[in-house]
Parts: structure tokens; sequence; C-alpha cells
């Protein structure tokens, strides 16, 4: 059973979000105080009392979550927007729901980003790739980014590169087992670089080239700055 917490400024964004949990085979409920019982499908619930209170109370439990928030900053520094793992509006929620389904095998997402555009909410580890000499300043090479054959090439030839790459790998893997135990089966490893378009994106790639060899693992690429 997955169980996600949702909290969102207004009652009717809260709304909208559970209904499309609810859509995605949910069981829905709502509270002051995050209590499930004994329901075996995922459950998402709807705080719809002061949200740092429940959240505090739910951690001292030992209640294992994956907190949503909807809409824009609720104001509250220990409620559902300062700590949620996935920051969406409406028209984002049924993706979101659709991935947060209970699986069994893990997703590891590699996401190329620009850190001049801020880094994203969802990162579990985020990984500085601006140590790595730029392909931007090679007249050749900056029109093009991370996917081109060319630019690849440019940034894994570095030795840095590949110490960066071998010693994620190194570290990331016998983790995976923890991460599982706690219920947590998506994890986001963001890599950034100043314009998110070399750098990055070429070691994200990379990454997910080589986490895809790992059994029970499905391993995706992104690039939040390119048009894909």
């Amino acid at each position: 059973m997955r169980l996600v917490i949702v909290g969102a400024p207004t009652p009717a964004q809260l709304d909208e979000a559970l209904a499309a949990f609810g859509a995605a085979g949910f069981t829905v409920l709502q509270g002051t105080r995050v209590d499930v019982g004994a329901h075996e499908a995922d459950v998402v619930f709807g705080l719809t009392g002061r949200a740092s209170s429940a959240l505090r109370e739910a951690d001292e439990r030992g209640v294992r979550y994956v907190l949503v928030h909807n809409g824009p900053d609720d104001d509250d520094p220990e409620g559902t927007y300062s700590r949620a793992h996935h920051r969406v509006v409406t028209a984002e929620v049924p993706e979101l729901a659709a991935r947060l389904r209970s699986r069994t095998r893990m997703e590891l997402t590699c996401l190329a980003f620009a850190f001049k555009n801020g880094i994203p909410v969802e990162s579990g580890w985020v990984v500085d790739t601006r140590f790595l000499d730029n392909p931007y300043w090679v007249p050749e090479l900056k029109p093009l980014d991370g996917r081109d054959p060319r630019v690849r090439e440019y940034v894994l030839r570095q030795p840095g590169a590949g110490c960066l790459l071998d010693g994620l790998e190194a570290t990331l893997v016998p983790l995976l087992p923890d991460y599982r135990r706690q219920g947590r089966m998506e994890l986001t490893i963001a890599f950034g670089c100043t314009g998110g378009r070399h750098r990055s994106v070429a070691l994200a790639q990379e990454m997910a080239r080589r986490l895809s060899a790992l059994p029970e693992v499905d391993a995706l690429f992104r690039a939040r700055d390119l048009q894909l």
C-alpha cells in the first residue's frame, strides 16, 4: 500500500487533487489527522486542517508517505508546500497520480537541469557538473546539446566525468534496497550545469544508460530545460 498525503491552499484545489487521485485508483480519505486504518489499497489522504501539525504528528508515529502540494505557496513554513516531494498545479495531478501508484519496479529518473532556472523540487540527489569543461565555449558545439554524439564525446572523455559517474554509481546502487525498504520507489538524480544543455544532459543520459542495466529498475532520462 502506498500513502500519498495531499495539501493545498484552498478547499477547491484540494478537492481537485483528490478527485484526480481517486480517478487513478486511490482510496480517498480526508481529515485533520493522518489515519488510514487497515487499507491495503493505495490511499490518498487530503489534509483539511493545519498541515504542519498533522505532518509532525505523522512523522512522530513513523508514518511513511509521499507528500504532494497542489497550487501556490500556502505560506506555512512547515506546511505541505515547503515539505512537498512534489509540487504541482491541478492540470499536472492526473499524470503524477498515475506515476505514484504502487509499483514493483523502482523508477530512477536522471534529470538534467540548468542551475540558472533553479534546482528541481523533485530532486532526491543533486549533482553539480559545472566543474567540467563547457562545450558552450567550443563554437561548433555551442548550438548543439548533450544528446548529440559530438557533445557527448566532448563531455564524457574528460577524466572528471568518468570519476563522477563511477563514484555516483558505486554510491547509489548499494543504497537502492534501503529506498525500497522505506517505500521510496521513485528517485530523481538531478544533474545540473549552467544552461542545462550540454554537460548535465550528457551525464544524465549516460547515467540513465548505466542504471537501465540494473534488475527491477526502470531508468528514465529527462532534460527539464530542453525542448525534447
